[in-house]
């Protein structure tokens, strides 16, 4: 019987090394099959996650960041042991002692999901394994996915070490609200660093890999503090955390920033805007979009924030002046529903959900708010951000009364007298509190409206090219369209200086005569007959009065005499047009072009001639600090001299292109100060010497004015996206001039302004800027100006008449003392008569550029 026994027991032993081994051997073939195909686990060793890319401003603010996955990386030195403990502990608390995988773990797991017959199924899932997971495989459920995850996970422990595969873990992992990592997610959920999260928030955060929608910190609050508490028991006994610890932050209550414990990290940014949209725009054509959005990139940009902000006011002031001058009342088109206007917390609820492009919210004072109830006369209003009081908001009768309704079918009703003739129950309107100018009290709430009518702004450095400040429009959440760089438009007149400028370099001077006398040319579109904006034709004019009074047809004269390809180089040279069609139309400022590139184009006028390339970004730097673009390519010749002698700067050589003669930029920006003194853009008030010019397109559908100081050259156009007429009385003298006051008025203040630097090469001669006649070095009176020539030019160009070979007009008069070419305004001519120049001209058969 024994000896039956015993050969049973050997015989199953038998069978079992048999099967064991027929087991190990079809295990060691599945592995065998499955290592045979997988990915590489070397690249891990070289990943470089992608992370949010940041903006910073002149003085080192972060102002705007762009990302497509929301991430911040954090180097594991710098990881706080806090931070690691705790996902250690949620996650794989034996992930410094295993291989790999966790074979306790697993049996545990199997053992549970039998037990509770599949109710219980938790993963067991190392840390190793979930980064080969979620690097270099799917997320799909299956066993062969788990085989090849253990194949992998023992091969990356032999590669990696621990603390390279937990700075992998920690800063990819996905924990909801679009945030990656635990950076992000710390900033997202409690607007703080690793390093000031408390225990029970690093805890919060590791309670959240495995399914991030199923503990929201609003909607799941309680299960999210169980398992949290479930995180901190386990750091406690891991030895992570004193048993004390974990007693009193177990009691913690589940606060965020979802359920309005912390402000939103970005509340601390100001509103994103034209300027960084623009970087983004550059840089993802620059450096591709996948690098700009996942490179983690740092941008300092160039933008002066205070001339920023006075950028955006100053052209939203001009935009709505216009707008209100209009009397159309349009509101922003959005009711809200009868019934949700029942309780003060459902308005608000439906006020919040109106659209950024229907009610901006980034223009300073303005909120937007809801029509609650109508009065005799005036409309009760519940505001966005403003708490109600016993006698509500309203907005009173004299409010509208500057307005007539747009109606459904296009029509304007009758003026507003009372608030109902604008605005019904349930419409949402914009507001702003109207204070007084003495002591800033509050007077009344005063109905506002985004302009039909948009523009841009835009201001440099002459000298650098850094563009300090950029509007593209009203409001970026109203139209993200960025009218300064995308929106191709006619200059107009703010053109002509080009055509001058290719003039002086062909031998003109200030003082050369001009015939200003009708023109017509025959065209294949018909016969075209240009005129002056004042209807006139004024004879032989020197050609300073010629750009003073933005005379048309001497500026065509002058491109028919030099020739419109020498003129076209010329644009083409200061980057206007690339290519500029060689039209005579196109010497009017006819072709389109970009406010970015005529602001860019007229700095070399105001630096003296030489290249300077317009730059939103001073520098970039990649995630590890290398710098990888500098706008400022100059050499600093004694910066790395350590024995530099006291008192002495370092010298900073610039390797510029010059792209005109600076004896002919000075004399274009002499004749162009004569503009603001005399001609078009005389508006202009400012404590420093100016330059500049208006333009004025046909039938005032796009007007413009471009000005410099010594120091800051800027820029303004207006007009409607889909161009048609600003109506009479709108030139770019009447509507940018004033903008451009506005913020020159702030940038002078900071950045100074001197006397335009004068070349050598010249001399000074007294002319008569009527007739062009020299004086004498004594001559005195208002028809007296002092043209700088060049050596050698006292008498060239000086009585010499260009009539660009169209052979008319050659017996008119000379342009008369005390004559002015702004519309409706009276003039003496040279026989003595009173005149008055009407204010419109048209330009016949031709849609062209510039008349004013």
């Amino acid at each position: 019987m024994i000896r039956f026994v015993m050969s049973s027991i050997g015989g199953l032993f038998s069978w079992l090394v048999t099967a064991a081994f027929f087991g190990a051997l079809v295990l060691g073939a599945i592995f065998w099959y499955y290592s045979s195909n997988l990915p590489s686990h070397e690249q891990l060793a070289q990943y470089t996650p992608k992370t949010i890319s940041r903006i910073y401003n002149g003085e080192g603010r972060l102002i705007d960041e762009f990302a497509q996955e929301r991430r911040l990386f954090v180097p594991i030195q710098d990881m706080p042991d806090l931070v690691k403990n705790a996902f250690v502990s949620a996650e794989d608390k034996n992930f410094y002692h295993h291989k790999g995988y966790d074979a306790r773990g697993m049996v545990a797991a199997l053992i549970d999901a039998v037990k509770s017959r599949g109710q219980n199924v938790r993963g067991a899932s190392t840390i190793t394994q979930q980064v080969m997971k979620n690097f270099l495989l799917s997320s799909d459920r299956s066993v062969e996915r788990k085989i090849k995850e253990l194949i992998l996970a023992s091969r990356v422990e032999e590669a990696l070490s621990k603390d390279r595969i937990l700075e992998l873990y920690l800063n990819e992992i996905f924990l909801g609200q679009n945030s990656y990592g635990v950076a992000a997610a710390a900033q997202t959920y409690f607007n703080k660093t690793l390093a000031e999260l408390a225990p029970h928030e690093a805890a919060t955060l590791a309670s959240m890999p495995a399914a991030p929608s199923n503990f929201h910190p609003v909607r799941n609050m309680e299960r999210l503090q169980g398992r949290r508490n479930y995180v901190l028991r386990e750091m406690w006994q891991n030895g992570y955390i004193s048993e004390a610890t974990y007693q009193s932050e177990r009691l913690e209550p589940v606060r965020s920033v979802q359920n309005g414990d912390f402000p939103p990290f970005r509340e601390a940014l100001p509103p994103r805007d034209y300027f960084t949209d623009e970087i983004r725009r550059q840089l993802s054509r620059t450096f591709g979009e996948d690098e700009f959005f996942g490179g983690g990139l740092t941008i300092r940009a160039t933008v002066d924030p205070a001339m920023q902000d006075q950028a955006s006011k100053a052209l939203q002031h001009a935009l709505e002046d216009y707008d209100r001058n209009q009397g159309i009342w349009r509101g922003t088109g959005v009711s809200i529903p009868a019934d949700r206007l029942t309780d003060e917390a459902s308005w608000r609820a439906a006020l919040a959900e109106v659209p950024t492009d229907k009610a901006p919210r980034d223009i300073e004072g303005w909120m937007p708010a809801v029509v609650l109830a109508l009065g005799e006369n005036d409309a009760r209003i519940g505001i966005e951000g403003i708490a109600e009081d016993d006698d509500g908001h309203w907005v009173p009768a004299k409010d509208v009364q500057w307005a007539r309704k747009l109606l459904p079918d296009g029509k304007l009703g009758r003026k507003a007298q009372v608030a109902s003739d604008l605005v019904a129950v349930g419409d949402v309107v914009l507001v702003r509190a109207m204070t007084s100018d003495a002591d800033g009290s509050f007077i009344r709430w005063t109905l506002r409206q985004v302009p039909e009518v948009q523009g841009s702004f835009m201001a440099m450095d002459v000298n650098t090219g850094r563009v300090i400040a950029m509007q593209g429009g009203f409001s970026y959440q109203a139209s993200v369209y960025n009218r300064a760089t995308q929106a191709m438009r006619q200059p107009g007149s703010s053109f002509k200086p080009f055509v001058y400028a290719a003039a002086l370099d062909s031998g003109f001077s200030p003082a050369t005569i001009v015939v200003d006398a009708p023109i017509e040319i025959n065209t294949p579109q018909g016969l075209w007959r240009p005129k002056n904006a004042s209807n006139k034709f004024y004879g032989p004019t020197p050609v300073r009065t010629g750009i003073e009074q933005s005379r048309n047809l001497m500026t065509i004269r002058i491109a028919q005499e030099i020739g419109m390809e020498t003129v076209a180089g010329y644009a083409e040279r200061f980057g206007v047009y690339n290519p500029m069609r060689p039209f005579l139309a196109n010497a009017l400022g006819a072709q389109e072009t970009t406010m970015f590139q005529m602001v860019a184009a007229y700095a070399m006028f105001a630096n003296g001639g030489e290249r300077v390339e317009p730059t939103l970004v001073d520098r970039v730097q990649d995630r590890y600090g290398r710098t990888i673009y500098r706008h400022d390519q100059r050499d600093c010749a004694d910066c790395s001299d350590p024995n530099l002698a006291a008192g002495l700067g370092p010298r900073v050589v610039s390797n510029r292109e010059r792209v005109m003669d600076a004896i002919t930029a000075y004399q274009l920006t002499s004749m162009m100060e004569g503009v603001v003194k005399r001609g078009s853009g005389k508006g202009v008030n400012l404590p420093v010497p100016v330059a500049g010019k208006t333009g004025t397109t046909n039938d005032a559908k796009d007007v413009w004015f471009i000005g410099y100081t010594s120091n800051i050259v800027a820029g303004c156009y207006m007009g409607h996206d889909n161009p048609r007429s600003l109506g009479r009385g709108a030139y770019g003298g009447t509507l940018c001039v004033p903008v451009f006051n506005e913020f020159m008025k702030e940038a002078v203040k900071k950045f100074g302004g001197s006397q335009f630097r004068v070349p050598p090469g010249g001399h000074w001669v007294k002319i008569n800027r009527f007739t062009g006649e020299r004086l004498s070095a004594d001559a005195t009176g208002d028809f007296v100006v002092s043209e700088y020539l060049r050596d050698g030019q006292d008498m060239a160009g000086l009585g010499i008449v260009i009539d660009g070979g169209f052979a008319m007009g050659m017996n008119l008069p000379l342009f008369a003392p005390g004559e002015d070419d702004v519309g409706g305004t009276a003039i003496t001519t040279s026989t003595g008569q009173q005149k008055v120049i009407p204010k419109k001209a048209d330009f016949g058969t031709l849609s062209s550029g510039g008349l004013y």
